[in-house]
């Protein structure tokens, strides 16, 4: 007989987790973009700006911890200045690429 696994047992996923380089980074981002919902790509940012430390993204950015915590959480709708100052802390650019027909 199987042992049945309750959901509620199993551990939270992290995408911070998994973001440890520049070509994980530049892919999950990507992806994240390619949905077309603004609060997913924010909370894309949010999850890039923990994996590589919230404090050093607030400060390179210009913006308080409590800012960026707030602009990236899930659903939210932050402005594009504040998403392209935190791309540029990240050191990555948003790039514009024609829609397939």
């Amino acid at each position: 007989m199987r042992k049945k696994i309750r959901v509620a047992d199993l551990p939270e996923f992290d995408a911070a987790e998994y973001l440890d380089d520049e070509q994980a980074i530049a892919e999950y981002l990507t992806a994240m973009m390619a949905d077309g919902d603004p609060a997913m790509m924010a909370a894309a940012l949010g999850d890039i700006a923990r994996a590589r430390g919230m404090g050093e993204i607030a400060k390179a950015s210009g913006l308080t911890r409590e800012a960026l915590y707030k602009a990236l959480r899930p659903n939210a709708q932050p402005r594009f200045d504040t998403i392209s100052r935190v791309c540029a802390a990240l050191g990555v650019r948003l790039v514009a690429q024609p829609l397939a027909r």
